[in-house]
């Protein structure tokens, strides 16, 4: 049975996972301007949704709401066909999702969740880079940070202590 994390913890989980959410809203771009090229018969509603499908696919975040679930399953095709080639028409994403996908799973570990589903498909897909080391806490937000001011999202500046640092890499 996993300990609760104490409350200190639970900060820093929700802070690294606010950098999580950051690397999908950037990756839901990509895949959005990625859909256009690729479709441009289709219409931009529908472009949206399944940049949404696919970030939530990806993510192991499905909506759960009855239209969502009924547009995934009309285009499962369309998701799969597209997510079997985000390695290669986004490499440049692949390091930061690989480390947005670790730091999601080892925050739902602390948390009592046990699931490495989402590193098992990035993996399936050619997404994850195996030899890349998990990054602590500080060096993942500055990423993070250096990665939404590329993409031009704003996001507030978290400070992370070194003791914080350290508290979830043990």
């Amino acid at each position: 049975m996993t300990e609760q994390p104490t409350e200190k913890q639970s900060r820093l989980i929700g802070v690294l996972r606010e950098g999580v959410s950051l690397v999908q809203m950037v990756f839901y771009k990509e895949v959005k301007d990625l859909l256009i090229e690729h479709h441009p018969e289709q219409d931009i509603k529908t472009l949206l949704m399944l940049a949404g499908a696919i970030t939530n696919e990806l993510f192991g975040t499905p909506n759960p709401d009855p239209a969502f679930v009924a547009f995934r399953r009309e285009h499962r095709t369309l998701i799969e066909e597209e997510m079997a080639g985000l390695a290669e028409n986004l490499p440049q994403l692949c390091p930061s999702i690989t480390d947005a996908l670790r730091v999601q799973t080892l925050c739902d570990s602390q948390e009592g969740i046990e699931d490495a589903e989402v590193l098992n498909t990035a993996e399936s897909l050619g997404i994850l880079v195996k030899d890349r080391t998990l990054p602590l806490p500080s060096t993942f937000m500055t990423q993070v940070r250096g990665l939404g001011e590329k993409y031009q999202l704003i996001i507030a500046p978290v400070q992370i202590s070194p003791e914080d640092d350290q508290s979830l890499a043990h």
